[in-house]
C-alpha cells in the first residue's frame, strides 16, 4: 500500500474551511483576526475556531493555525494570552515565522506542534537543522526549489524526525518569501505582517519588450508531478489561496483528491486538469519544480485566465461563439457554487451548549452535573462544603469561576444553583479544581494546560556604549578602505561562489580586518561551498543572513551575528538566538519604527546592530527579472547565468515609483528601491542601545547620489556617531535623495 501524502487546504473564512472539508482535505490551515500573514482574508474568531476544530476532526481533517508574521514587542502580552488559550484546544499545529514565537512555543508550550512557515525561506539543510533546534516539527520548503533539492532536504528532515510540506498549487511569489520588502517600502504594508499589497502584480510603464506586468508570474501547479513528489518523500501537498472564495477551494481540493485517489488505487495519474482552469488562475507553470526556470513562467496579465483558456481550447470561430462559451462557463460555475453552498450551509460549527446543575449542602461535597446534547457526567469537589468562610457561594461567583468553559468548543447555556444550599463556603482553589475536572472530560480526557505567565524582561544595566561604525563592501578594490581600526569591515559573499572558494579564503586570510557577511539565499552546492568555506577559513566572527550558516557557525563555535535580513523585531527572538545558538549579537529589522525598536530589551552580554545607511533591497528572485524588461537572449536560467551575468535596468509603476533591477556575478536578481535608506535620527533617539551602526558601501547603482569618495564618507559617518556639530546636515546634503519612511511608519 502506498504511503499517503497529506493534502493541505487553505481556509480564509468559514465557508472555505467547510468547502475544504467536504472536498476531502486531510488538513486545513487558517488564521485568526490577529497574527497571521493573510490580513486581506476574512479569517475567523477564536470562537469560530472551536467549531471548526470540532467539525474538521469529526471528518478526519486536521487544523493548523497560522501565526506566521513578525511580532513587535508590545504585542507579546496579547500573543501570550492567545497561546495560553490555544494550548487548551485541540489545534493540530501552529504555523510560525517569528523566532520569538518559536522560542515561546518550544520553551513553554510543548504540547503545540510547530510548523515553520514559508516566510522562513527554508532552502538548505542547515536551515532544517536550525528550525529543528527551535522545536519545529514541520518545515515548508521554499517554492523556488526543484524536485531534486526537495528530495534532498526531505531526506535530511526525516533524519531529524521533521516533516516537509511543499506548495503545489496557487499563486507564486516572484521573490523568495520572507525577504520581500517591496510592499513595505512602497506602501507601508509589510508582507512580513500579512499586509502585502502585491506590487509585483501591478501594471508598470510599458517596458522595451512591450510588457506591462513585468514581474507577474503564472500560478504554480504540480498537478501532473504527484509521482515525483511522492518519490521525493514529501509529507504534505499545500494549496495556496487563503484569500480565495469557497468554490475555488472546493474545486482545487476536489481535483487534487481525485488525483491522489487515482495514484493510490491504480498507480495512474489523471491527465485532465480542466476543472483547475475553471476557477481563478493566471495560467499554470511547474518550472521551479522542474528546475526549468524560464521566460514562459511570466504572464502579462494579473487577472484570471479562465475565460481565455476556454477560448484557447475551443478555438471559437466568432465573438458570438466566444460569448456563448463564456456564459456557459459562468452558468456552470454558478451551479457548482450553489451546490457547494447548499452543503456547507448545513454544516454546524456552533458551540455546544452546557447545562450545569450545582448542588450541595453543609458537610457534603460540592457537585456539578454537566449535560450536553450527547452526554452527561458528574464531577465533585475534594473537600466538603462548610458553613463559614471568606465568601459564600452564589450564582455570580460560580459563573465567574466557570466562565473559562466558554473559551472551549462549549458554552454555558444555563447554570442552575437551585439545589445549592444557602450560605455555604468552599476554598476558591476547589472551584478551580472543579473547573479543571469539567475541562478534562470535555477535552477528551486530556489535562488542561495551566496558563504561562512570563516575567517581564529587564533592560540590561545602564552602561555607556560608544557605538562603532560598521561598513559593508563587496569589491576587492575596496579592501584598501580597511585601514581604520576603529571601524568594523564586512565583506559580502555572493549567493554562489562554489568556483571561487579558494579565492575568497585567500582574500580573508590576506585581510584579517575583514569579517565575512553571508547572504540570505544559499541553495544546494552553493550552501555546501559556503559551509566548506567556513570550515576552511575558521574565521573569528561572521555576520549571516542565512540561518543554515548560523547553525554551522554555532556547531563550530564561531562567533556569529544575526544579519539585517533575519527580520528580528522583538526581545524573545534575541533570546531564541542567544540561548539556542550562542549568537553574540543581532541586527534589528529596518522595518521597525522608533517606538517599536525602543521597546526591545536585549539580553545581557549581547550586542545590537542597526543599519543607518543602505540601498534598500526590495526583493531577491531566483527568476530572471530582465526577460520582461529588456529581454534576454537566453530563454532559461542556468548556472552560467548566475555566475557570469551582469545587468542593470529599472521599472516604473503607474504611481511613478521607480525600482532598480540589478544582476551581478554570482548573485540572484535583486530589485532595489530608487532611493537609499538614511536614518540620521536613531543615534540621538536611542543612545546606549546599539553597539554598532552600519553603513552599506557596496557599489549598487540607485538614484541616490553620493557627493564624496568612500573614505570621506566613512569619516563623515564617524563624526555623526560622535555627534559632531553639523555632521547630520552634511550627511543629508551629501547623500541625496534618501528615505527613512519605515523608521517613521514601522510595521
Amino acid at each position: 500500500m502506498k504511503r499517503k501524502i497529506e493534502l493541505l487546504a487553505p481556509g480564509g473564512d468559514i465557508d472555505s474551511m467547510k468547502a475544504a472539508i467536504i472536498a476531502g482535505a486531510d488538513a486545513i490551515y487558517c488564521g485568526l483576526d490577529k497574527f497571521n500573514a493573510r490580513n486581506r482574508a476574512a479569517n475567523i474568531s477564536f470562537e469560530d475556531l472551536q467549531g471548526i476544530l470540532r467539525l474538521a476532526h469529526k471528518n478526519n481533517c486536521e487544523v493548523f493555525l497560522t501565526l506566521n508574521i513578525l511580532i513587535v514587542e508590545t504585542e507579546m502580552p496579547l500573543l501570550l494570552s492567545l497561546l495560553n488559550k490555544l494550548a487548551n484546544t485541540s489545534i493540530d499545529g501552529v504555523i510560525v515565522q517569528d523566532f520569538g514565537i518559536l522560542y515561546l512555543l518550544s520553551k513553554h508550550f510543548k504540547t503545540l506542534k510547530i510548523h515553520a512557515s514559508t516566510q522562513l525561506t527554508t532552502h538548505n539543510e542547515g536551515q532544517v537543522n536550525f528550525l529543528k533546534q527551535l522545536g519545529a516539527n514541520r518545515v515548508n520548503l521554499s517554492r523556488e526549489l526543484n524536485i531534486n533539492e526537495i528530495k534532498h532536504l526531505t531526506s535530511v528532515a526525516h533524519e531529524k524526525k521533521v516533516l516537509t510540506e511543499v506548495f503545489v498549487h496557487g499563486s507564486y511569489c516572484i521573490s523568495f518569501s520572507g525577504i520581500c520588502y517591496m510592499s513595505s517600502v512602497l506602501s507601508g504594508k509589510s508582507g512580513n505582517r500579512g499586509r502585502c499589497s502585491q506590487p509585483c502584480r501591478e501594471k508598470y510603464l510599458t517596458t522595451s519588450v512591450e510588457k506591462n506586468y513585468p514581474i507577474n508570474l503564472k500560478d504554480n501547479s504540480a498537478y501532473f508531478d504527484l509521482r515525483e513528489l511522492w518519490n521525493a518523500g514529501v509529507d504534505s501537498l499545500k494549496i495556496e489561496g487563503r484569500i480565495k472564495e469557497f468554490e475555488y477551494v472546493y474545486t482545487v481540493v476536489n481535483s487534487w483528491r481525485k488525483q491522489l485517489q487515482s495514484f493510490y488505487t491504480n498507480d495512474i495519474l489523471l491527465d485532465d486538469n480542466s476543472d483547475l482552469h475553471k476557477v481563478f488562475n493566471r495560467k499554470f507553470t511547474n518550472s521551479f519544480l522542474k528546475g526549468n526556470i524560464n521566460k514562459d513562467m511570466f504572464i502579462d496579465n494579473p487577472m484570471s485566465n479562465s475565460t481565455l483558456h476556454l477560448s484557447e481550447i475551443n478555438q471559437y470561430s466568432s465573438d458570438d461563439e466566444r460569448k456563448q462559451g463564456t456564459i456557459k462557463l459562468y452558468d456552470e460555475k454558478e451551479k457548482t457554487r450553489n451546490y457547494i453552498k447548499n452543503i456547507i450551509d448545513k454544516l454546524d460549527i456552533n458551540k455546544i451548549p452546557l447545562m450545569i446543575e450545582i448542588s450541595g449542602t453543609c458537610g457534603t461535597v460540592l457537585k456539578a452535573r454537566i449535560k450536553t446534547p450527547d452526554m452527561s457526567f458528574l464531577v465533585q469537589s475534594e473537600s466538603n462544603l462548610a458553613d463559614e468562610g471568606m465568601q459564600s457561594l452564589n450564582y455570580e461567583i460560580l459563573l465567574k469561576k466557570l466562565r473559562a468553559l466558554d473559551d472551549t468548543g462549549y458554552y454555558i447555556k444555563k447554570l442552575n444553583t437551585e439545589q445549592l444550599g444557602k450560605k455555604l463556603y468552599i476554598p476558591f482553589k476547589e472551584l478551580t479544581a472543579l473547573k479543571r475536572k469539567i475541562l478534562f472530560v470535555l477535552n477528551d480526557s486530556k489535562e488542561a494546560v495551566l496558563p504561562i505567565t512570563l516575567l517581564s524582561l529587564k533592560r540590561p544595566s545602564s552602561v555607556k556604549i560608544n557605538p562603532r561604525l560598521s561598513v559593508l563592501i563587496s569589491s576587492p578594490k575596496d579592501v584598501l578602505l580597511c585601514e581604520d581600526t576603529s571601524v568594523n569591515y564586512y565583506f559580502q559573499l555572493p549567493n554562489s561562489f562554489k568556483n571561487k572558494v579558494a579565492e575568497f579564503i585567500n582574500l580573508f586570510n590576506s585581510n584579517e580586518k575583514l569579517t565575512p557577511w553571508f547572504p540570505s539565499i544559499l541553495i544546494g552546492e552553493d550552501y555546501t561551498a559556503a559551509v566548506d568555506f567556513l570550515h576552511n577559513l575558521q574565521p573569528k566572527s561572521i555576520v549571516t543572513n542565512n540561518t543554515g550558516i548560523a547553525y554551522e557557525a554555532y556547531k563550530m563555535g564561531i562567533n556569529w551575528i544575526a544579519g539585517l535580513y533575519l527580520n528580528i523585531t522583538n526581545s524573545y527572538s534575541l533570546l531564541a538566538l542567544k540561548e539556542n545558538f550562542n549568537c553574540s549579537g543581532s541586527f534589528i529589522s529596518n522595518e521597525l519604527k522608533y517606538t517599536q525598536i525602543k521597546a526591545i530589551k536585549k539580553p545581557d552580554d549581547f550586542d545590537l546592530y542597526y543599519s543607518i545607511y543602505h540601498p534598500i533591497i526590495m526583493m531577491t528572485s531566483r527568476q530572471c527579472l530582465f526577460h520582461q524588461v529588456t529581454g534576454c537572449e537566453k530563454n532559461i536560467i542556468d548556472d552560467s547565468c548566475i555566475q557570469q551575468c551582469e545587468k542593470y535596468s529599472s521599472i516604473t509603476n503607474l504611481k511613478k515609483d521607480t525600482s532598480i533591477i540589478e544582476k551581478t556575478k554570482g548573485n540572484y536578481h535583486t530589485i532595489y528601491n530608487s532611493a537609499n535608506f538614511l536614518n540620521t535620527d536613531i543615534i540621538k533617539d536611542m543612545p546606549g542601545l546599539f553597539s554598532s551602526f552600519f553603513i552599506d558601501l557596496r557599489d549598487i547603482k540607485t538614484e541616490t547620489k553620493i557627493m564624496m569618495n568612500k573614505t570621506s564618507l566613512i569619516n563623515l559617518f564617524k563624526n555623526h556617531l560622535s555627534e559632531n556639530s553639523g555632521s547630520t546636515q552634511q550627511l543629508e546634503q551629501v547623500i541625496y535623495p534618501s528615505i527613512n519612511s519605515q523608521y517613521k511608519k514601522g510595521i
